[in-house]
């Protein structure tokens, strides 16, 4: 997924000094960013986890008491 935005810079003595993005290019930058944040915890999480048993979903049913 490419994000295309269309920044404006904001010069102070010929210097970009500042950034104006419209509102929905934000938002689509801060989902962006969550679900980069979401997709490491997820990676990290398996990480530690990778080794521990696991149980298919008859055993989960049978557990619980699920027909």
């Amino acid at each position: 997924m490419i994000l295309e935005i269309h920044p404006n810079y904001i010069e102070k003595k010929g210097k970009k000094e500042f950034v104006v993005i419209s509102y929905d290019e934000f938002k689509r930058i801060e989902e962006t960013l969550n679900d980069y944040e979401d997709l490491m915890e997820l990676r990290k999480v398996k990480s530690k986890e990778k080794d521990k048993a696991t149980k298919n979903i008859d055993q989960v049913k049978k557990e619980l008491n699920i027909s």
